[in-house]
C-alpha cells in the first residue's frame, strides 16, 4: 500500500491506526508493506517514529495502550519515500523501490495505492502512476487499486474531468472513491433494518411517513483549515457526499442481489429521481449561514470570519438546511429535511423517520391528545444505534399517556464500540469489495442535483450572509423553514 500524503493529517489520525488495528487482528498477509510518500524529507526510521507517536495517541488504539511488540513487528512494514507529486523520476523511484521490496519480502506484487493529498494532486498523481507502470489496467494478478479521498471534484464538470483521468488509467472496478460516512456500522445497519425485518420495509413509505430528518451537527470550528474550508463550504464538504449517501440508503429501493453495482445502482436511481433546486430557488429555499462568536461550555468562541485565513468578507457557508424531494411512487409528498453546520451544540449525526399522525379519535383528542407521532431515529454517530419512540400508557388509574424510547446501541448490544470506518473500507478495498464505495456515476448524480443549489446560493454577498452564534442549532431560518410545513427539528 502506497499512502500519498503521509504527512498529512489524515495519515497520521485516521488511515495508519486503522492499518495497525487490521494487523493487530490478522487481516494482512506477512509480506505487506505500506510505503507513505510525500514531499517532506524523512527516512524510514523518522517515519516510523512520528507514526509511533501518533498511533499511541490515538483513540482509535485505545488511548495509546498499544502492545509494543505487535508494533515493533508492524513499524518493520513501514517504509518511506520523499518525491513530488508532479515529477515523473520521483515516481520512477517509487517504482524501483515497490520493486525492491516485492523481491525482499517475497510479495506478490498487489498494490493499493492511496490519494490522501489535497484535491488539486489527484491528477498528477494518476498520471504519473500510469507513466511509471504502477497502474495496471484491468489486470487482476497481480492487481493494483487506487483509493481516492474526498473531496472527488469541486463541481459537476471537474468531478466528471477527474472520473475521466482516473477511468484513462484504471478500469472503475480498481477505482474506490471513499467517504467514511459509508464505513460507519450503523450506516451500514439501514439496509438490515429496513429490507431484514418485515415490520418495517411494507411501512416505509409514503402512506405511513410524514417526513424525514437528516442531520450530520459538528461541535468544532474550521480551526487551523480556514484557508481549505473557505474554498469548499458546508455544501461542498458535506451535502454533496455524506448526506447524499445517507439520503440514498434511507430512500433506495431492495436492490436485487448484495453484490455492489446492485446496491450501487439503487442509490442513482435516488440520486436521478431527485426533484431538481433551480438556481433561481436556492437562492431563496436554501438557508446558508456562518457561524458567529458565540459561548461554548463557559468559553467565548470566535467565529468563522476570524479563523486563521478566513477572508474577513468570506461567503463561504458553514452551515446549510433545505428541503429535498424524492419524486418516484414510494417518495411521493414526503418532504427531507436535511441539515449540517459546524460549532453546533454537539457532534452528531442521525436520520430521523417521522411516521404520519394517528386519526384525531380515541386517544389522540383532547384530554389525552394531540399525541406526538412515532419516530425511528438512526444514530450514525457518536453513540451508535436505533432507537424507536411509541407511546405507552403511564401507570395507574387515570389513562395517562407518554412517549417511551426503545432504543438499542452498539456497545451496549455487542458489548463493544463498532470498528473505525476506515479499518472497514480499507479492509474492503484490499480484498476488492466496492460495496461501501462510490461508483462514477454515482459522484456525477450527487454534483448534478447540488451544482445548481450552489450556483444560485453563490451571488449573495457578504452582507447577504446569515450568522448564527456558535453554540446554537443554528439561524431561525432554518426553523422556519421547516416549520412552515407545521413540523420542527428533532434536535434542537
Amino acid at each position: 500500500m502506497v499512502v500519498f500524503g503521509a504527512s498529512g493529517d489524515l495519515t497520521r489520525r485516521k488511515l495508519l491506526p486503522a492499518i495497525f488495528q487490521l494487523w493487530c487482528q490478522n487481516h494482512l498477509p506477512e509480506s505487506a508493506a505500506i510505503i507513505g510518500y510525500s514531499r517532506s524529507e524523512k527516512t524510514d526510521e523518522s517515519f516510523r517514529n512520528e507514526l509511533c507517536d501518533s498511533i499511541r495517541n490515538s483513540l482509535h488504539c485505545h488511548q495509546g495502550l498499544i502492545d509494543d511488540s505487535a508494533w515493533d513487528a508492524f513499524a518493520s512494514r513501514i517504509f518511506y519515500q520523499q518525491g513530488a507529486y508532479d515529477s515523473p523520476d520521483d515516481f520512477a523511484a517509487l517504482s524501483k523501490r515497490i520493486e525492491a521490496l516485492n523481491v525482499e519480502r517475497n510479495a506478490p506484487g498487489n498494490c493499493m495505492h492511496y490519494l490522501a493529498t489535497p484535491p488539486s494532486a489527484f491528477a498528477d498523481i494518476i498520471r504519473n502512476l500510469d507513466c511509471s507502470s504502477l497502474a495496471r489496467k484491468g489486470q487482476s494478478d497481480p492487481w493494483s487499486r487506487i483509493v481516492i479521498e474526498k473531496p472527488f471534484g469541486t463541481d459537476l464538470q471537474s468531478a466528471r474531468d477527474l472520473n475521466r483521468i482516473a477511468r484513462e488509467v484504471f478500469d472503475e472496478d480498481q477505482i474506490f472513491r471513499i467517504d467514511h460516512y459509508l464505513g460507519k456500522e450503523t450506516v451500514q445497519n439501514i439496509m438490515v433494518l429496513r429490507f431484514a425485518n418485515s415490520i418495517f420495509e411494507h411501512i416505509w413509505r409514503h402512506d405511513y411517513i410524514d417526513h424525514i430528518q437528516i442531520t450530520a451537527a459538528e461541535s468544532l470550528g474550521v480551526g487551523s483549515r480556514g484557508g481549505y474550508y473557505d474554498k469548499s463550504g458546508a455544501l461542498r464538504d458535506m451535502v454533496q457526499n455524506h448526506l447524499m449517501h445517507l439520503l440514498c440508503l434511507v430512500a433506495m429501493e431492495p436492490p436485487v442481489t448484495l453484490t455492489a453495482d446492485a446496491i450501487r445502482d439503487e442509490k442513482v436511481k435516488v440520486l436521478n429521481a431527485l426533484r431538481p433546486i433551480p438556481p433561481l430557488c436556492a437562492a431563496n429555499g436554501v438557508v446558508r449561514a456562518q457561524y458567529s462568536s458565540g459561548e461554548i461550555n463557559g468559553k467565548t468562541e470566535p467565529g468563522y470570519r476570524q479563523a486563521e485565513n478566513v477572508p474577513t468578507d468570506s461567503r463561504t457557508e458553514t452551515f446549510v438546511a433545505f428541503k429535498a424531494h424524492v419524486d418516484n411512487w414510494r417518495w411521493t409528498g414526503v418532504p427531507f429535511y436535511l441539515r449540517t453546520g459546524k460549532r453546533l451544540p454537539r457532534r452528531c449525526t442521525e436520520i430521523s423517520i417521522h411516521f404520519e399522525d394517528i386519526p384525531q379519535i380515541l386517544f389522540n383528542r383532547p384530554p389525552a391528545g394531540p399525541l406526538r407521532p412515532n419516530v425511528l431515529t438512526i444514530r450514525v454517530q457518536p453513540n451508535e444505534g436505533i432507537a424507536l419512540e411509541f407511546q405507552t400508557k403511564a401507570p395507574g388509574p387515570a389513562m395517562n399517556i407518554e412517549p417511551l424510547e426503545m432504543d438499542f446501541g452498539y456497545r451496549e448490544s455487542f458489548g463493544q464500540a463498532p470498528p473505525d470506518a476506515y479499518q472497514r473500507l480499507l479492509l474492503d478495498a484490499a480484498v476488492g469489495d466496492a460495496t461501501l464505495f462510490t461508483r462514477s456515476d454515482e459522484v456525477e448524480a450527487a454534483w448534478a442535483y447540488v451544482a445548481p443549489i450552489i450556483e444560485g446560493c453563490s451571488h449573495d454577498t457578504a452582507a447577504d450572509m446569515l450568522q448564527y452564534p456558535a453554540g446554537s442549532w443554528g439561524p431561525k431560518e432554518a426553523d422556519e423553514l421547516i416549520q412552515t410545513d407545521g413540523n420542527q427539528w428533532r434536535l434542537k
